[in-house]
């Protein structure tokens, strides 16, 4: 049998610093806030928060007001790079043009602006909107017993109810802190038609 993975669904999601958080908190000078877990994630210490706050982009002309994505979550816990991750469905919606990038590579990516809705703050970031590219989580171990290693690109196979659905430029991600799984945006879930239990396999390195 072929060796498979969990094919997960990342919807839209933020992660933020430690300064940017407590400054669409609004917390007093020296201190600081902190994000609530509301469910675990398959990665190891990664965690959706209680927070939602509402991404907000270009000016619809139609209506002079701005295009918005409202109740977007945090995900836990705070990083050392601001970073917002949406599909290219959602990139429009907001009239950003958010480049296909590895998470963590924001650098001349898209600007974007954060509003949480509970207190009216505005966080401007100059950069940080990215289309994430779909990609596997692996260990060393998954790596080796799986022929791969850190950086490679292969072709996925996953074979969604009545849908089979080949995904090319997916890279492998290694790390000992991670645990095997494929994450893929919700464009490309709905494309496959891989809500549910999903498994997929490598087909091409």
């Amino acid at each position: 049998m072929e060796k498979q993975f969990i094919v997960e669904t990342s919807a839209r999601h933020i992660h933020l610093t430690q300064e940017a958080f407590d400054y669409l908190m609004d917390v007093k000078e020296g201190e600081h806030a902190s994000l609530s877990i509301r469910k675990e994630l398959s990665q190891p210490g990664q965690y959706v928060s209680d927070t939602r706050l509402t991404l907000v982009g270009e000016t619809n002309p139609k209506t002079g007001k701005p295009r918005t994505i409202a109740g977007v979550s945090i995900l836990g816990p705070l990083r050392n790079v601001n970073q917002v991750e949406v599909s290219a469905t959602d990139s429009r919606t907001l009239g950003k043009k958010a480049p296909i990038r590895e998470s963590g590579n924001v650098k001349g990516s898209a600007p974007i602006d954060i509003l949480n809705p509970e207190n009216g703050k505005l966080l401007h970031l100059e950069e940080g909107l990215i289309v994430a590219k779909r990609h596997i989580h692996m260990t060393p171990e998954d790596a080796e017993e799986f022929g791969v290693k850190n950086g490679d690109i292969v072709t996925v196979e996953v074979k969604g109810e009545e849908r089979r659905t080949l995904f090319g430029d997916t890279v492998i991600r290694v790390s000992p802190k991670f645990a095997l799984a494929m994450h893929i945006d919700t464009d490309e879930s709905n494309a496959a038609n891989a809500g549910g239990l999903i498994y997929g396999t490598i087909v091409e390195k």
